[in-house]
């Protein structure tokens, strides 16, 4: 299990500036879900929530170096409901290779 080979020792960031690894998991979980729901229109990362970690560790052969974990609001033709917790697992130079979307 990737959680059990990563350390989670960093807190959530509530900084000003949002860290780029956020803002790419944010993109591709949007293009992921309006993939699926044409309805989407918006994903809103919870700051407050985020979780983000430096991790070396591997999924098979595959390296994982950021996990990242908080909750979202999935925003359906302009209204949001309650938010949902997702991870993202970022590999090499940022590289996006999963996010996963599931409701509290």
């Amino acid at each position: 299990m990737i959680a059990a080979a990563v350390a989670f020792a960093s807190g959530a960031h509530a900084q000003a500036t949002v860290d780029p690894a956020v803002t790419a998991c944010k993109s591709t979980g949007l293009l992921a879900l309006q993939e699926r729901s044409p309805e989407v229109t918006d994903l809103v990362m919870d700051i407050e929530s985020l979780a983000v970690s430096k991790a070396d560790t591997k999924v098979g052969d595959v390296p994982i170096k950021t996990v990242i974990l908080g909750e979202a609001y999935i925003a359906r033709k302009e209204k949001t409901g309650k938010p949902d917790r997702f991870v993202c697992l970022l590999g090499e130079k940022g590289k996006v290779l999963l996010t996963f979307f599931t409701a509290q």
